[in-house]
């Protein structure tokens, strides 16, 4: 089911950038010549990214795991007895977490090799040497580096406060969703139609 995932992901990442390079309308100027400091500029600016390119292959890497383990959690509180419920999530947690351990940093390291031809290319091709010094140089600022290092803790503090502020008014409209599908469905009791809660943690994304 994995190496299904896997390949779907692939196809589908494909023919997207297929489909993009088939619409994408053909610049009517030629593009901005190459030179030695162009590609220095673009190492650079590549070098600072490193940290969104290294975020990117975990997303990549980590979806289809987190498709199969919603899967998988669906069917454990739709099939597994309750009192074995705990530990088969338990179980079928660890095994998406190995697979996490053992794939992302591989495919990280792909994506940081890669980047500079990937990514290189498109940044000579669309950009000025004069825009790849601004670029590189508001890349390479301290405050925005930073800033960026800084992100998940401002998310996160803005979700939790968010979850504390609006709890008392979302709540009443969870439960009065989860009573109303529970009765479409022929569902007797409270909360009936709510999935089985998880006990254990989902592959934890790592700063």
């Amino acid at each position: 089911m994995l190496k299904k995932s896997l390949i779907a992901l692939a196809i589908v990442t494909a023919a997207g950038a297929h489909a993009q390079t088939a619409t994408s309308p053909v610049p009517s100027t030629a593009a901005p010549a190459s030179s030695p400091a162009k590609k220095e500029l673009v190492a650079r600016i590549v070098r600072a990214q490193q940290g969104s390119i290294e975020a990117l292959a975990r997303g990549l890497t980590e979806r289809p795991a987190l498709e199969i383990l919603n899967n998988a959690m669906q069917y454990i509180g739709a099939r597994v007895p309750k009192d074995k419920q705990e530990q088969t999530a338990k179980d079928v947690q660890a095994e998406a977490q190995k697979y996490v351990d053992d794939a992302v940093p591989l495919v990280q390291k792909r994506a940081v090799a890669l980047a500079p031809a990937a990514m290189g290319s498109v940044l000579e091709a669309d950009f000025t040497e004069d825009e790849l010094k601004q670029i590189a140089a508001a890349l390479e600022n301290p405050a925005l580096i930073k800033y960026q290092q800084s992100v998940p803790k401002l998310q996160q503090a803005l979700g939790e406060r968010l979850i504390a502020d609006t709890r008392p008014q979302i709540e009443p409209k969870v439960k009065a969703l989860d009573d109303a599908v529970a009765k479409r469905l022929g569902v007797n009791g409270p909360g009936a139609a709510a999935p089985a809660p998880s006990t254990g943690k989902a592959p934890a994304k790592k700063q």
